[in-house]
Order: structure tokens, then sequence, then C-alpha cells
């Protein structure tokens, strides 16, 4: 696990002292510490110390810095069942709020974020006050994230590259996949491969790592295979339209070929579930696309929608919320998305799915241990 934090004392040490048991630490590791500047803004040291080897399905206590408060966390379970939330486009409102009580209300073991986390778009007070927002939440599971278009925060000229605090703040462990960026990277958890894709990331080198990644995947080990993006690939609601074509164009044959299960977009601000599909059409090999890019934002819901319904979309609501994908064993899993409603969640749409790697007509297109490295050129 990577605990991080950030101070405004330069003269705290970046070490993490963590037990099992409440206010006796037996352990402790020692990481790095960072900062940046934009604009006129200077960060706080941002520290970021790994911890571990850890038990599965334990319970940790810790301490940043050998002062402050003390905080825990459980480490994911080391066999089935697992439960992943998953909930895109959070934001600093008091939807954020009713969604991460939401969440927090039940167990979950890891949470899936699909980008856009602070909505900072350059004010970067608010990436500050987005960690005081989460930490509570954050602290306690580990949380997963890959980038959207509000954490690109980019200037020509001065910062052209774009993510300065995200990847600053957000270090995700994309070097243990082999990617070369913090934008793309690849994790295995109980039986799961996930693949942390970025929609605004460079297409090229991202497809490389790809390649390499699926080809790599053994189902034996990791039967369950789940995408996440931000922009997503298929989409009835008007806005965003078309946002996630040219990824769809230059990814979605490799990722149909190796048999992904889901894949879960962000961006569009309301809930989505298509049914499998590939190529713009239902297939019973292809992954089951949803949208959940209504965790809380500040700019609303994305209220209009194609009519008629498109026949590949099977459920679609304006409103906020979450979703889980529980995955109860090697074929089967069951996912629900929680509508927010003034105290509690309410189940909106729920489905049980087998996995694709159990059906013996959809066996995976790309064998496992085979190193591709080459890329069309058209791309």
């Amino acid at each position: 696990m990577k605990v991080s934090w950030v101070t405004d004392e330069s003269r705290v040490p970046s070490t993490v002292y963590y037990g099992t048991t409440p206010e006796k630490y037996d352990s402790s590791g020692t990481g790095e510490h960072t900062s940046y500047r934009y604009f006129f803004y200077t960060s706080g040291k941002i520290h970021h110390v790994t911890i571990g080897p850890l038990l599965p399905a334990t319970t940790y206590y810790y301490r940043c810095g050998g002062s402050g408060p003390e905080f825990n966390f459980r480490t994911p379970p080391a066999t089935f069942p697992i439960e992943f939330a998953v909930a895109g486009d959070l934001g600093q409102t008091g939807w954020t709020t009713t969604t991460l009580k939401h969440m927090n209300a039940t167990n979950y073991d890891v949470l899936l974020l699909p980008g856009d986390l602070s909505y900072a778009d350059t004010e970067q007070p608010l990436w500050d006050s987005f960690g005081r927002l989460v930490e509570p939440y954050a602290s306690r599971r580990p949380w997963m994230v890959t980038q959207g278009n509000h954490e690109q925060e980019t200037f020509p000229i001065i910062y052209p590259n774009g993510f300065k605090a995200y990847n600053t703040r957000w270090p995700m462990p994309y070097e243990l996949s082999g990617s070369k960026s913090n934008l793309y990277y690849s994790f295995d958890v109980v039986g799961t491969h996930i693949i942390m894709l970025g929609s605004y990331a460079d297409f090229s080198d991202q497809y490389k790592w790809l390649a390499n990644d699926v080809a790599r995947i053994d189902r034996s080990q990791t039967p369950w295979v789940v995408v996440i993006i931000h922009a997503p690939w298929y989409n009835s609601n008007l806005a965003h339209q078309g946002e996630g074509e040219s990824m769809r164009v230059a990814m979605e044959e490799m990722l149909y070929n190796s048999r992904v299960d889901i894949v879960f977009a962000g961006h569009v601000h309301a809930y989505e579930r298509f049914t499998r599909i590939y190529d713009n059409n239902a297939d019973p090999c292809g992954p089951i696309h949803i949208t959940i890019g209504d965790g809380g934002n500040r700019e609303g819901l994305a209220m209009l929608y194609k009519e008629p319904k498109p026949s590949l979309s099977i459920f679609r609501e304006s409103s906020f919320g979450h979703g889980r994908l529980r995955i109860l064993n090697n074929t089967h899993a069951h996912w629900s998305w929680h509508r927010n409603n003034d105290t509690t969640a309410v189940v909106a749409d729920e489905i049980w799915f087998q996995s694709l790697s159990s059906s013996p007509s959809c066996i995976p297109k790309i064998e496992p241990n085979v190193q591709l490295t080459q890329v069309n050129d058209e791309l």
C-alpha cells in the first residue's frame, strides 16, 4: 500500500509507522517527498510512502510522520469474493459528500475512479480541499484512479504537458506494470486484472504498452478483466458525444480479442449501462460498457438523451450515485448502481453476469505470455 499525505511543515519525516493493533506500531516504512509550483501557488510537502508486505483481509493502524491522528485501513482479501466501489467525476459538492457517505455505508475492498477528481481546473487550493474532503474515505481503502479532462490543467508554453498536480499528488503503481506513464497502468487484485487507461494520454505509446499488458494476462490466475477509461466509447447522452471515438477506434479490437469483461467510463454526468457490445453492435463476447460519471461534480447532471433509446442501451438515468461490482468467484459477478436519495442509496439498476473466460465460445484470441511490440503505423 502507498500512503500519501501533505504537510505544511517541511521538517516532517516521510515515514509511516504501522501495525495491527491500535497505537502499537511494530513496523515502519520510509519513502519520498516532493512539492510543486503552479504559477503563484506552491504546494505543501507531499509525502509518498510504500508500506508492506501486508497480510490480506487485515486491518492496519498507522500514523504519518510520527505525529498527528491515527488512521486505519483494511487490505483486500486473498480470495473471492471481492467488492469494488466505482464512482467517477467526484468534485467537491454536496452531491459528492452524499456519494462518499453512501459508498462508505457498506464495506468495499477497492475504489475504482475513472477520472475527474477535484475539479481544481488550475485553482490549486482546490486540490488541497479535495484531499481534506476524501481523507476519511481514501485513508481507509485503496483508491485506484485514472485521469480525466479536469486533471489536464495545461497552459501554453508554461505547462504544455499538463497533469502536474495530478501526477505529483496521485502517483499510481504504473512502473510495476511496465508503463512509462502515471496516466495508464494495470494491477491485479483477487483474480481480477484491472487496466486503467488514459483518455488524454498519447495513444501510440499507450497502445504499445497495452498490447504487451493484455498479452501477459493469464486467465487461469485472473479470470476477470476490467478496464477503466474516462471518455466513454458508447454513449446515448447528448453530452460529450463522440469524444471517446478516436480511442475506441485505436484500442477496441484489442480489448475485444482479450475478452475484457466490463469497461467503466466517466465524463458524462449520468449513468448508463449497455449490453455486451463490440464495434457498435451487440456481441456476446464483447464487454459490458457502463458510464458512471455521476459521483458529484460542480457542473450538474447531463439530462438530455438521444431519443428513441438505442437498442444497445439497457438502462440510463440522469441521477447522482455510485456503483458496486461484487465478484463472487471465477465465473459470476453482480453489478448494481445505487442512486443517491436524501439519506440512503437506492439500488436502481442491477445485473448478474458471467465471466467471458468461463464461456467456451469466447476464448481470448491473444495468448498469454506472448510479447507484442509492433504497432499499426496508422496510429
